[in-house]
């Protein structure tokens, strides 16, 4: 299975501090969520781990599947998604400020993740104000509406960067 995975910069793990080599199968022995195995996801699951570096990850063994990743006993880099760039990140962030500027702008209630987005992107993270706008949606309209924007930044990541579909 292909699917996608964010690192530091250097193809490094932000978690484990492991740096993958590319094109190499890692082996982990086997899929343990959270706790052992090769750590990766889906389409929709891009906006809730973003980072300095996207790649394209090939998983091998039984692949499990959970709400918000996927886990495999090994995996292989394929290559980096050159597309997720500077400009991408930018253009990602002003996406979602545009978004939540426009739906939540003039809510007194709600104005303030504006505000937080804002600050979020000016010190360029954009992990955080992705999260601002996402909690907006929520604070709006539920838990479906934390999703539904979740979904959308999963999208606008898919077109822009030209991924597969799940």
């Amino acid at each position: 299975m292909n699917a996608y995975k964010f690192l530091a910069d250097g193809a490094v793990s932000p978690f484990a501090g492991f740096r993958w080599p590319v094109g190499a199968w890692v082996e982990a022995g086997s899929a343990d969520v959270c706790r052992l195995g090769i750590h990766a996801c889906r389409i929709g699951d891009l906006p809730f781990w973003l980072g300095p570096e996207l790649w394209e990850i090939e998983l091998d063994g039984d692949v499990v599947a959970h709400p918000r990743k996927v886990v495999a006993p090994r995996g292989r880099l394929v290559r980096r998604v050159e597309a997720w760039n500077e400009a991408a990140r930018q253009d990602f962030g002003a996406s979602v400020l545009s978004r939540t500027r426009t739906r939540f702008g003039a809510v007194a209630v709600l104005g303030g993740y504006v505000g937080d987005i804002e600050r979020h992107l000016a010190t360029g993270r954009v992990p955080l104000a992705a999260f601002a706008a996402a909690r907006a949606a929520e604070r709006a309209g539920g838990p479906i509406e934390y999703e539904r924007e979740r979904s959308r930044q999963a999208a606008w990541l898919a077109d822009r960067l030209s991924l597969g579909t799940d």
